[in-house]
């Protein structure tokens, strides 16, 4: 299986595609340098597959390399940053 990690500017979220379908997706709403991530949805084919996981190391990621910085309003995103330190200096 392959997968991809791609920002739909559209729907203002970041997606992740399996084989080419649509498995999930985080919402990311840019004002400026911040990206909010208020709300992360894995479809349930796709749950207990570690997919919400790369989505969110493939958004915080892009985040970084584009020198902007998190408000992580989703419990989930909050919680992953958390347990993931390398990624506490994006937090506002």
């Amino acid at each position: 299986m392959s997968n991809s990690i791609e920002f739909n500017a559209g729907e203002r979220r970041y997606e992740i595609h399996v084989d080419g379908t649509l498995a999930g997706f985080t919402k990311a709403l840019v004002d400026g340098d911040v990206v909010t991530f208020p709300h992360t949805v894995v479809f349930d084919e796709f749950e207990g597959q570690g997919r919400a996981g790369q989505l969110v190391t493939g958004a915080l990621d892009d985040v970084r390399a584009q020198g902007k910085k998190v408000i992580a309003t989703c419990p989930y995103v909050k919680r992953f940053i958390e347990k993931h330190s390398e990624y506490a200096d994006l937090l506002v």
